[in-house]
């Protein structure tokens, strides 16, 4: 089986200048202020349930990727710390124009990819690559069997859960139960104040440590239905080793410190 895959997912924030635009009187208060007053109304419309912002009213910080295809594979964030959410959007979905990969994550279905159309519409960006893709997959989907597999984006989460919502799980704890080092460093409900406090750098880090244990969860997956044989998981895990190695980069280190040499 040749790959071409593009594991990923996203990072966001409040849209607080959204939120100005569509509720008067926030103008004179910080941006923190206003997520607060955004958290509230999300809370009172949700009769105390959920803190959650809608999904339009999220702005997206950091995209990331494990993009493997040929001979090459690539762990990286799109755009760079002064990227704003447009450039991000738009060079993800160059990079699905280009190599037209099978996109993978956990969980998108629900949240990454519903917050980026909004966030794209909102943006003004054309995208008419990803939406062919994403047309045939939406034609396919039957939350009644296994269809969304066969298509061009496999939501790992979604396919393994059956489409239960009872039988959802965190990336964390699966990728953890696999031996992988699952989340390392911030969780979260931490992104908000790091961003605040201007530290993106770590929100892009926090990323590609998702997206990294995605791509081991898919290999793993990839096996368990008979696509790749023993030997060749090992190889792909061999190959992401030495990748990770290769990169003087702090959180891949720690990446591999805490991923055991035997998984």
């Amino acid at each position: 089986m040749d790959l071409n895959c593009l594991v990923f997912d996203i990072q966001t924030v409040p849209d607080v200048g959204g939120a100005r635009r569509l509720w008067p009187g926030l103008d004179g208060l910080s941006d923190e202020e206003v997520a607060k007053v955004m958290i509230a109304k999300r809370q009172q419309e949700s009769d105390g349930q959920s803190e959650s912002l809608r999904h339009h009213l999220q702005r997206v910080c950091a995209i990331s990727a494990v993009y493997r295809h040929g001979d090459d594979l690539e762990v990286c964030s799109f755009g760079d710390e002064a990227s704003n959410e447009a450039v991000l959007l738009q060079r993800f979905y160059a990079r699905i124009e280009s190599y037209s990969p099978t996109l993978v994550s956990w969980n998108s279905s629900g949240f990454a990819l519903p917050v980026m159309h909004y966030r794209a519409l909102i943006n003004g960006l054309e995208a008419p690559g990803y939406w062919k893709t994403a047309q045939a997959v939406l034609a396919s989907r039957d939350d009644s069997s296994l269809a969304h597999v066969q298509g061009r984006h496999i939501d790992l989460l979604a396919v393994l859960s059956a489409y239960q919502p009872e039988a959802v799980a965190k990336l964390d704890e699966v990728a953890s139960l696999m031996g992988y080092p699952g989340e390392l460093g911030m969780v979260g409900v931490a992104v908000w104040p790091t961003y605040l406090a201007g530290r993106l750098a770590e929100i892009r880090a926090r990323c590609e440590i998702d997206v990294i244990n995605t791509y081991l969860v898919y290999l793993r997956f990839e096996r368990m239905r008979g696509h790749f044989d023993d030997a060749r998981h090992c190889d792909e895990l061999t190959r992401l080793r030495h990748y990770l190695g290769d990169r003087n980069t702090p959180h891949f280190k720690d990446f591999l410190d805490a991923w055991p040499a035997r998984l």
